[in-house]
């Protein structure tokens, strides 16, 4: 999963790359290529690396337990 996220990264980053060059030779496909870039960038990058970060329950030290915090106040 790790390297199909580095290689997904390294796509959609030259994606962009490419994108921002024809913006500034205005190619009349340039704001397209770039916003489908920034899209598969949000909307296939973004969930797959969430979810491989998170996957393992790694999150939980960063919950608030409020049922501690309750706890605690009422001491």
């Amino acid at each position: 999963m790790k390297t199909i996220l580095k290689i997904l990264f390294i796509i959609f980053l030259l994606w962009m790359v490419i994108g921002a060059y024809l913006l500034n030779i205005e190619h009349p496909k340039a704001q397209i290529v770039m916003g489908l870039g920034v899209l598969f960038m949000s909307f296939i990058l973004m969930p797959l690396f969430i979810y491989h970060r998170y996957k393992d329950g790694k999150y939980k030290k960063y919950i608030i337990n409020n049922d501690k915090d309750k706890k605690k106040a009422e001491d």
